[in-house]
């Protein structure tokens, strides 16, 4: 399973996608696969770490257009996290290169 993830690492690499480290693929993959509303607290929560992690996390995915913030209308305090078709469209070449890694990475072979 190594071998397929690492494949699949060198063709995100060798793409123009922006490159994600680990807290910041973690967030995005919460973001598009549960169910919103997504808040920081909530992320926090769900990926076990303090919210400023979250917060420089968002920083990045929302200036490469991938996640979109805003204020929660119903509470001022808190903060609304959004996919966006950039960011969906992201996870889904990410999943095709996963889907193109294991088909090329022979059984006897991991």
């Amino acid at each position: 399973m190594l071998k397929v993830w690492r494949e699949a690492h060198r063709a995100t690499v060798r793409s123009d996608d922006p490159d994600l480290t680990s807290r910041q693929m973690s967030v995005i993959l919460s973001v598009y696969m549960t169910e919103p509303p997504h808040t920081v607290r909530g992320l926090a929560a769900d990926l076990n770490v303090a919210k400023p992690v979250i917060t420089r996390a968002l920083d990045t995915l929302s200036k490469k257009g991938l996640i979109k913030r805003s204020k929660d209308e119903r509470d001022g305090r808190s903060v609304l996290v959004t996919r966006t078709v950039k960011g969906a469209v992201y996870l889904s070449e990410l999943s095709d290169r996963i889907v193109a890694a294991d088909k090329s990475v022979p059984l006897d072979d991991e």
